[in-house]
């Protein structure tokens, strides 16, 4: 059994159905990542094979027990799955193992899904290059001397080289969408407060980033994606919403798709990034689809300004416990927790003023168009061991994540946004590009990949 070669859809169907074994999936499972890990480096912290496989007996023995009854998952190592250890690519953490699950690992295991270990994520998922000194880097697929991007990039190179069949994943700064595109799968950051987070802490102010899921179809993307949605009462701004399966995909005869490009010059592009994009947008046009260039829709400095003070004032808060061990914090980290706690109340305010503008602003331009269009990410897949590009086409990088700007529209509004496979550069790398809609529009956004995915049979090359 290929992996690779069969959706979750179509999968589970088979399990649902008793023609096909949760055994003969989890032993399929094993030896794909047998096979593939121990180059890439993607799924770490797997559990005992002799319990997985009993785990997946006792399923086949049972009743069927959820949509993904019998399908091995593999969680994000930020997440909570009683009895793996939950590192956060931290040393501090390395020993970890949590007694319960996370919300959204349990919504998995209720639903079914047997959680085999982790996927490997940035310490703390700073970054969009996934290492840490706990389980070291995770090697892209298509060229194993490259990132795979992050901080979901453990669940991306599983996907792309058949290891699950679907991932889970997290996006702040593009954590779902980045690696997503430099590995040839799709990404999807839902809505913000459709996926509630992990009730704890403070549930009201930091509303930057989001769970969501990861596939290598808009199709299977909704079938995990309505697994973890819905609201949860001790998560007052989660949201009730409605399923998006089975998403099919639409006639986009008369959907009006913007194409930002580079947003009126503020964001540098790698050579060949942005052609590349134009002409998968081609196939949107040839679908049907209306695609028209538009002008910078806000101004871009101040939008980033927003972010950067929002973002450090959120991580900071979930790093402040750890002052104490500052010195065994990452550089990056020491940079968000030391800019984060120097933060005045009052520029947190001008900040999230300026974010209400954006959105406003926004919100007008989906009364024009139904979906805009930006690349998934201004660089290509960088070498293993560079930590961060600190310049795109001769421009200066002021900062350590400033290299994703490009992500930062959706991010600060908290908009659905799809990470589409766009093709490849000449070395053979992938890129993808993020198509988005106004907040709520979950379904629709899906349901316009669904035709491009269809349009373009992806994946059109598979890794190695």
């Amino acid at each position: 059994m290929d992996l690779r070669q069969t959706s979750a859809t179509a999968l589970l169907a088979e399990m649902s159905g008793r023609r096909v074994s949760a055994v003969a999936v989890m032993r399929a499972t094993l030896d794909k990542i047998a096979e593939v890990n121990g180059a890439l480096n993607a799924i770490v912290a797997l559990r005992d094979e002799d319990d997985l496989m009993a785990e997946a007996r006792a399923l086949d023995e049972g009743p069927i027990k959820g949509p993904l009854h019998g399908l091995p998952v593999a969680v994000k190592d930020l997440v909570n799955v009683a009895g793996i250890p939950t590192s956060q690519g931290s040393p501090l953490f390395k020993d970890d193992v949590p007694d319960e699950d996370d919300l959204i690992a349990a919504r998995m295991r209720d639903a079914g899904a047997i959680l085999i270990g982790k996927t490997n994520t940035p310490e703390f998922g700073l970054g969009s290059h996934t290492f840490n000194p706990v389980y070291g880097a995770t090697r892209n697929p298509y060229d194993s001397e490259r990132s795979c991007g992050g901080s979901s990039g453990g669940a991306a190179v599983a996907l792309a080289t058949g290891m699950v069949t679907l991932a889970d994943g997290s996006d702040m700064m593009g954590s779902l969408r980045n690696p997503a595109a430099w590995n040839n799968v799709y990404g999807f950051r839902p809505s913000w407060g459709r996926v509630p987070a992990q009730p704890i802490g403070d549930g009201f102010l930091h509303q930057l980033s989001t769970l969501g899921p990861m596939a290598r179809s808009p199709e299977d993307l909704g079938l995990l994606l309505d697994v973890i949605s819905g609201p949860d009462k001790r998560q007052p701004l989660s949201v009730p919403v409605q399923a998006v399966s089975p998403v099919t995909p639409a006639d986009l005869k008369g959907v009006r798709i913007g194409w930002l490009r580079d947003w009126g010059g503020a964001f540098p592009y790698e050579d060949g990034i942005f052609d590349l994009c134009e002409d998968a947008l081609k196939v949107f046009s040839r679908l049907g689809a209306t695609v028209e260039a538009v002008d910078a829709p806000f101004e871009s400095e101040r939008m980033w300004k927003s972010w950067e003070t929002l973002r450090s004032w959120s991580v900071a808060a979930g790093l402040a416990p750890l002052t104490e061990h500052r010195s065994m914090l990452k550089d990056t980290a020491q940079w968000e927790l030391d800019r984060g706690l120097g933060l005045t109340a009052m520029q947190v305010h001008r900040a999230s003023l300026v974010r209400s503008d954006w959105f406003r602003r926004a919100v007008e331009v989906f009364d024009e168009f139904d979906v805009l269009a930006l690349p998934s990410a201004q660089v290509w897949p960088f070498n293993l061991d560079t930590p961060y590009p600190t310049e795109i086409a001769g421009k200066k990088m002021d900062t350590y994540h400033r290299w994703m700007q490009v992500v930062v529209p959706v991010s600060l509004i908290g908009l659905p946004s799809l990470s589409v496979p766009a093709g490849f550069g000449p070395d053979g790398m992938p890129m993808g590009m993020q198509i988005f809609g106004p907040r709520g529009a979950d379904a629709r956004v899906l349901s316009i990949g669904a035709a491009y995915h269809e349009a373009t049979k992806w994946p059109q090359k598979r890794p190695a």
